[in-house]
């Protein structure tokens, strides 16, 4: 599915390009999603076959065609006629990931044992920027099987500084 999220995406993003909208295009989406969150419920309707389609679509333009950019609105019918709008997070994803490069932005995950300082994380960003040549995003998670270190999960790379791999490290070298 992803492979489908990331076309439906890439075809909103370029519209978003050619309207020079791409962060009102993305806040649009967020919006969406916000509403999707808050009201389980709506996806369901819009999901449901035994509500005629003209009625879903319908019901989703009337909800949101004074809220969003008209081709956002054209993109949630699209979704919606074509029996996709479970889809709609992913193809957010995708869509963020797409302003993402654009922008010269990466999302570094950092998982710790124990929550970081502000000027830990931001010691840690600024080594990523001058390493990545890139703008970087902070997302924080404490995981304590971690141990001590950090893992910094960034662009489908990892880098593992984590107390946990060091001592399974010293386990396979005991091991042997």
């Amino acid at each position: 599915m992803t492979e489908i999220s990331r076309e439906y995406a890439e075809a909103l993003f370029a519209v978003a390009c050619e309207e020079n909208s791409k962060k009102e295009y993305l806040s649009a989406l967020e919006m969406i999603s916000a509403v999707f969150s808050e009201n389980p419920e709506y996806m369901e309707f819009l999901l449901c076959p035994g509500i005629p389609l003209s009625e879903r679509l319908k019901a989703a333009e009337d909800a949101f065609t004074d809220r969003v950019p008209q081709y956002v609105v054209m993109f949630l019918l699209l979704l919606c006629e074509k029996g996709r709008i479970q889809l709609f997070n992913q193809c957010l994803a995708e869509y963020r990931k797409l302003v993402d490069v654009s922008e010269n932005v990466a999302v570094a995950r950092i998982t710790s044992a124990v929550e970081l300082t502000q000027a830990e994380i931001d010691g840690i960003k600024n080594k990523l920027e001058k390493t990545m040549k890139k703008s970087i995003i902070t997302e924080c998670i404490v995981d304590p099987s971690v141990m001590g270190g950090v893992i910094i999960e960034t662009e489908g790379r990892i880098i593992d500084g984590s107390l946990r791999r060091s001592l399974l490290e010293v386990k396979e070298v005991i091991g042997r």
